[in-house]
């Protein structure tokens, strides 16, 4: 009886620290399970919140409460420029259609918030791209300047800041831009006509094409309010600016000026 005795002992005093031991495991990972959710929580927390911004914007675009904040600085420093916000997925949207965003009085700056949030955080990005919205904003001032001694307005215009440290440039003349006097029409017809006299006869065709391609040029003008450049620098925007000669006069009126021209020379050599 001793033997059972000691054996149903042995058995109850195991079986409580079997159980004192499972209920530890259990308080255990139960404790573990709440530590783990309170670091999640925390992690999740970690994440920057977005928020919208003031001003401009193509799309959506969200920005961190630091890039907001910076954003808002850097709109200040430069106030005399209009700046667009443009969303990740809007950047080839805003690229192709930048004209539409024109301002006649401020120049425009289309900018996305993958640029803005890392001008936030890195300061040598930052001074890097603000070194191309200034020198942009310079440029274009002198350009306006320049096209204006020569009589020529310039609507609109701005900065398209691009991957890579590279920007590009825009303007919109409008549409009084094309009208341009008969004698002047004349002198660059017989200019060109001159040119192509002078051409072989092999370059005849290539001639031609040339004069469907300026025809065209000259329709596509007539159906628009304004005429949009775009360059990747402000040297060869203005040159694209100064070398068109966009003429606003009726069809029959701009054959008649090219019939008159043409036979000044002979175009068989």
């Amino acid at each position: 009886m001793s033997a059972i005795s000691n054996t149903m002992t042995n058995y109850a005093e195991n079986a409580a620290i079997y159980n004192k031991t499972s209920s530890q495991d259990k308080k255990s990972q139960d404790k573990k399970s709440k530590t783990e959710e309170k670091m999640e929580i925390v992690k999740k927390d970690e994440s920057p919140q977005k928020v919208k911004v003031s001003g401009r914007t193509v799309g959506n675009p969200m920005l961190s409460e630091k890039a907001a904040k910076y954003y808002e600085e850097l709109k200040r420093k430069y106030g005399n420029m209009d700046f667009i916000l443009v969303s990740k997925d809007q950047k080839e949207y805003a690229k192709a259609n930048a004209s539409k965003y024109g301002n006649s009085s401020k120049m425009v700056v289309l900018i996305d918030e993958e640029k803005i949030e890392r001008m936030a955080e890195d300061e040598k990005y930052r001074k890097q791209y603000e070194g191309i919205i200034a020198q942009g904003a310079n440029g274009l001032t002198q350009m306006k300047a320049k096209l204006a001694q020569m009589g020529k307005s310039v609507k609109s215009c701005g900065i398209k800041v691009n991957d890579n440290g590279a920007a590009s440039f825009f303007a919109t003349m409008d549409k009084s831009f094309k009208a341009q006097s008969k004698k002047r029409a004349e002198k660059q017809a017989a200019k060109k006509a001159e040119k192509k006299a002078q051409e072989k006869k092999a370059q005849k065709k290539k001639q031609q094409e040339k004069i469907e391609e300026g025809r065209k040029e000259i329709r596509e003008a007539q159906e628009s309010d304004e005429i949009y450049f775009e360059a990747d620098s402000i040297d060869e925007l203005l040159k694209k600016i100064e070398n068109m000669d966009y003429i606003e006069q009726p069809q029959d009126k701009i054959r008649e000026m090219e019939q008159k021209v043409g036979q000044r020379f002979d175009y068989s050599i």
